[in-house]
C-alpha cells in the first residue's frame, strides 16, 4: 500500500492543465472495437483505468499503443469475444465490452464487472434493453453470455432510470445495424454526449445526445478517427473544491466550460469566486463561506462524482448542511476518515448532516474507492499538522498525478510506500 504524506496548511496557487474525460475515454476504449481502421484518442490519460482497459483490448487481439499522449488502437485482429474474468473484476466499465462485442460478434462473454466498491450497480437495465433488441442471455451469479438471436428492424427503448453505462450499451450494439433505435429516457451526461460524437466521428448516424431521447440510424460500418475527448469535469470540480478548502488562487485550462457551468453555478455562489474565459477558470478563495445544501443525482443534477469532495468543503463550512445521496449506498464511506481529523458528521441512511467546524486535523486514515481518496488528500491539504492518506492506487484510477499537480500548486504532499 502507499500513501500520500501530507503537511497541511498551504495555500494553493498556480495553474494546472485539466485532463480528458476518464469517463469518456472508457467508453471509447469499447467503441475501438466497432471497425478494423485504426483509432486515435488524442490527449488520454494514462491512469489505472485506462491501462486496465488497454489490456482487455490486448487480450482480444487489438494493437494498443500511447504515441506520447495519444493512444493509438487498431482492433483489425480481434479474435475473441470473451473478455477475461480477472480483466473484467478489475474495472467497472468492463461491461462496455458487452455492448461492443455484440455490436462485432453478435456474441459476448464476460463476467460480472469490478471497480469501486460504492454500493450496488447492477446492470439489469443493460439487460432487459438488449433483451428487447433481440439478445438472447444465459447468465449466473459470476458470468454473462449472450448473443444476437435476430435482426430487429426500428424499435423503441424506453429506460426506467437514465443509467449512463446501460444507454452507452445500447449505443454499442445498435450503431452498426439495420433500421433505426430511439432510445428514450436516456443519461444526459456531457461524457454520453462526447462519446455520440466520437461514434459519430467514425461514421455513426446518432441524433438528440444531451437530450432524454437519442435516435440512432445504423449503419453498415465504422471506419477510423482521431479524436480529442472533452476536459474531465470531476477533476474540475475536484480542483475546485480543494482550492476553495485551501485558500488561494488557481487556474485551470482545458476546460469545456458548457460541460462544467451547472457546477459552478451551484458552488461559486459563497464568498470564492470563480471566474472564466475562453478555456480558463480561475477559482479565488479568500474565506470559507456558508455551507448549502446538496443532493446527487443524474445530470443535471450535482454528480455523485464530486459528492465526497463537496462534503470536505462543507465540513468546514460556517453553519449547517445536507448531503443527500440519491445514486449509491455506499458513497459516504469517506465520512469515517473524515470524523478521525474532527469533522462534525451525522449520518442517517443516505442522508449527512453536517455542522461546519473550523479546522480539521491531520489523521492517517484510508480511502475506500477512487472519489473518497480524492476528497480526503484535499482534507489533508487543508487540516492543521500531518495526514496520511493510504490507498493512493484508489485515486489513481481516475487523477492523472493528483499528488504532482497539487504539489505544483504549493501543497506539501508527497507519496511514499507504507
Amino acid at each position: 500500500m502507499r500513501a500520500y504524506k501530507i503537511n497541511g496548511g498551504k495555500k494553493l496557487e498556480g495553474t494546472i492543465s485539466a485532463q480528458s474525460s476518464k469517463n469518456s475515454v472508457l467508453s471509447m476504449l469499447a467503441g475501438a472495437i466497432l471497425t478494423d481502421d485504426t483509432v486515435v484518442i488524442k490527449n488520454c490519460p494514462k491512469i489505472s483505468d485506462v491501462i486496465n482497459m488497454c489490456k482487455i483490448l490486448s487480450s482480444l487481439g487489438a494493437s494498443v499503443e500511447f504515441d506520447d499522449n495519444d493512444l493509438i488502437i487498431n482492433a483489425s485482429q480481434v479474435n475473441s469475444f470473451c473478455v477475461d474474468e480477472k480483466l473484467c473484476k478489475k474495472i467497472r466499465t468492463s461491461i462496455y465490452f458487452l455492448g461492443s462485442l455484440l455490436g462485432r460478434f453478435g456474441r459476448a462473454k464476460l463476467c460480472f464487472p469490478g471497480g469501486c466498491n460504492i454500493g450496488a450497480r447492477p446492470i439489469d437495465i443493460h439487460i432487459k434493453a438488449l433483451s428487447e433488441l433481440g439478445v438472447k442471455f444465459d447468465y449466473n451469479e459470476k458470468n454473462i453470455s449472450c448473443s444476437k438471436q435476430k435482426t430487429v428492424g426500428d424499435r423503441e427503448v424506453v429506460f426506467s432510470f437514465p443509467s449512463v453505462g446501460a444507454t452507452i450499451n445500447l449505443l454499442l450494439f445498435s450503431v452498426i445495424n439495420e433500421g433505426t433505435l430511439v432510445i428514450k429516457n436516456c443519461a444526459r451526461e456531457p461524457e454520453v454526449v462526447d462519446f455520440c460524437n466520437f461514434l459519430n466521428s467514425m461514421g455513426a448516424k446518432i441524433v438528440g445526445a444531451g437530450q432524454s431521447e437519442i435516435t440512432v440510424y445504423g449503419v453498415k460500418q465504422l471506419h477510423g478517427t482521431k479524436y480529442r475527448p472533452i476536459s474531465d469535469r470531476m477533476e474540475i470540480g475536484t480542483f475546485i473544491f480543494a482550492t476553495y478548502c485551501c485558500g488561494g488562487k488557481v487556474n485551470i485550462t482545458n476546460v469545456n466550460l458548457k460541460n462544467s457551468d451547472l457546477l459552478l453555478d451551484k458552488i461559486s455562489n459563497n464568498t470564492c469566486s470563480v471566474a472564466y474565459i475562453n478555456d480558463i477558470i480561475t477559482i479565488t478563495s479568500n474565506n470559507i463561506g456558508e455551507g448549502f445544501d446538496v443532493q446527487t443525482g443524474p445530470f443535471p443534477q450535482f454528480p455523485t462524482d464530486l459528492q465526497a469532495q463537496a462534503t470536505v468543503y462543507l465540513s468546514i463550512c460556517n453553519g449547517r448542511s445536507i448531503v443527500i445521496e440519491s445514486m449509491y449506498e455506499n458513497r459516504f464511506s469517506h465520512l469515517n476518515g473524515l470524523k478521525q481529523m474532527g469533522a462534525d458528521v451525522h449520518v442517517f441512511k443516505n442522508v449527512a448532516f453536517i455542522q461546519g467546524v473550523k479546522r480539521l486535523q491531520g489523521a492517517k486514515v484510508f480511502a475506500n474507492d477512487l472519489r473518497g481518496g480524492a476528497a480526503l488528500t484535499i482534507a489533508g491539504l487543508c487540516a492543521r499538522g500531518q495526514t496520511l492518506m493510504c490507498g493512493v492506487e484508489h485515486v489513481e484510477r481516475g487523477y492523472l498525478d493528483y499528488d504532482k499537480k497539487l504539489a505544483m500548486l504549493g501543497a506539501s504532499i508527497k507519496t511514499i510506500d507504507l
